[in-house]
């Protein structure tokens, strides 16, 4: 008799991915105060300097503990609320009121951030390596053009680790079993830092006419974004998603979606905005479907696979390159390789490439 499989999960290795992490949408930081954020097992503190330029720091002051998100932002500093000192955006401390001089090893940790899709990244590398120029974020031009709808946002906080969320790169079958959304075609392309899903399916909600075609493409280990062009109320639908997520424990994580929906022409600013929060609806109630699945699953290492599976073990040595050092990184992890499952039957496959790259 064939044994029985048995369900391996090893301790998770206490480090986070290294790679640019969305804490949200920019404007949420532009307030002038300073905003906390709970990420990577430890706190930090975000705040707007009056160059307009965000900074990220360690929120905790090595003086005497205090949380600096609740100082005060001065200039490009934030003052502590506990004794005034003064700490800038750069991390070093640079002024005390009452001290004639300041301690040499007065200074924090300044983390690397910037806006991009006006969205505001975190750089997070557990060596402390800066990032290259080949991982910068790329530009989407809709973010900017009056054609489409500003983000719209959603956040969860998901108590499990973030590699959950990764497979769903791979995971063909959960598309029909959890999305009722019955795949034609499926294919996952991964090189270098880049990971993309390819998928050709029919949704009664988000293309009620005809086929959805979506194009997702992580870049580095925490930022998704997806073209995806469906069909509504007679209506072609181009829209963009953000699928984005930052570990605050090894246990649990903030889960970002959000969406840019393309105007329609011939129909006025509010019949359009309908039109957006109606389709943003149904795609966000795919994601509370699979945190549903999130909640009550248990880690598994050695997934049972069977025909029709897609490739979940390569999706998880491209995602494991991101808890090594990079000169330990093997080459398989980083390699030009492309999985199509095409379970239609199609004798012509959509373009396959990463999103926008056409």
């Amino acid at each position: 008799m064939p044994s029985m499989r048995t369900i391996e999960a090893k301790p998770i290795e206490n480090r986070y991915a290294r790679g640019w992490h969305c804490l949200g949408l920019a404007s949420e930081f532009g307030d002038g105060n300073p905003h906390a954020v709970n990420a990577f097992g430890t706190r930090l503190v975000c705040f707007r300097g009056e160059d307009e330029h965000v900074r990220v720091l360690d929120s905790h002051c090595p003086h005497m503990g205090a949380d600096l998100s609740r100082a005060t932002v001065r200039n490009n500093s934030l003052v502590c609320p506990f004794h005034n000192w003064s700490w800038g955006g750069d991390g070093i401390c640079n002024a005390i009121p009452y001290s004639k001089t300041i301690p040499p090893t007065a200074r924090i940790r300044s983390w690397p951030a910037y806006e991009q899709n006006r969205l505001l990244f975190v750089w997070h590398d557990p060596t402390g390596k800066p990032p290259s120029a080949e991982l910068d974020i790329p530009r989407i031009d809709a973010c900017f053009s009056d054609d489409w709808t500003d983000w719209v946002m959603e956040k969860w906080t998901i108590n499990t680790n973030c590699r959950e969320l990764i497979d769903n790169v791979s995971d063909m079958a959960h598309f029909i079993s959890v999305h009722g959304v019955p795949v034609e075609y499926f294919a996952n392309i991964f090189e270098g830092h880049k990971s993309t899903q390819v998928m050709l399916g029919k949704s009664s909600q988000l293309a009620m006419e005809g086929g959805l075609l979506t194009y997702a493409t992580y870049y580095g280990p925490a930022y998704q974004i997806t073209e995806m062009k469906g069909e509504m109320g007679g209506f072609t639908i181009d829209s963009i998603l953000l699928n984005c997520h930052v570990p605050i424990t090894l246990n649990s994580f903030d889960l970002r979606f959000g969406m840019l929906v393309r105007k329609i022409p011939g129909l006025s600013d509010e019949q359009n905005q309908e039109m957006a929060k109606t389709y943003i609806k149904f795609t966000q109630q795919g994601f509370y479907q699979d945190v549903a699945i999130w909640d009550n699953k248990v880690r598994i290492d050695n997934p049972l696979l069977c025909e029709g599976d897609g490739p979940i073990y390569h999706l998880r040595r491209w995602y494991q390159q991101f808890y090594q050092d990079e000169a330990e990184i093997p080459a398989a992890a980083r390699e030009h390789r492309v999985v199509e499952l095409n379970p239609g039957g199609l004798s012509t496959a959509p373009p396959l490439h990463h999103v926008f790259e056409r």
